[in-house]
């Protein structure tokens, strides 16, 4: 994670307080970032944030997988709160194995879906909820 904030003056600071816990990231500064699963196996990239305008808080994180230097990946919406970030390793956990993303509802660069169908965050949402009936590991 590229870790950087704006400070109290609008000056660049580290993302990180006297605690060592992150208190605020850009969403340039996560775009990139790695995301690997608890095995330790990489998934993927964060592509983009997709922000609820509604509440005000990131409802999806992009996670661009499966393809090499740009060409054929795979994006998902995952939601946010989904990820657990790893500040040891700078980058993002998802709790889910390899083959379970490969089945999870995804799209392609050029045919984004319409995230603010109902029916779509319902599927989404689903596939990831902890109570699925489905193993998520």
């Amino acid at each position: 994670m590229k870790t950087s904030a704006a400070g109290p003056n609008g000056e660049i600071d580290s993302a990180f307080d006297i605690k060592g816990e992150a208190t605020l990231l850009s969403a340039a500064t996560i775009a990139g970032d790695e995301v690997c699963n608890m095995q330790d196996e990489k998934l993927g990239t964060i592509q983009d944030i997709m922000l609820d305008l509604q509440t005000g808080k990131i409802r999806y994180a992009v996670l661009s997988s499966g393809g090499f230097l740009g060409m054929g990946d795979r994006l998902f919406a995952v939601p946010w709160s989904e990820f657990k970030q790893d500040k040891e390793n700078k980058r993002f956990l998802l709790d889910v194995n390899t083959e379970r993303l490969k089945q999870a509802p995804g799209f392609d660069k050029d045919n984004w879906p319409n995230m603010a169908d109902a029916g779509w965050n319902t599927a989404v949402e689903s596939y990831y909820d902890k109570q699925a009936d489905t193993p998520r590991v």
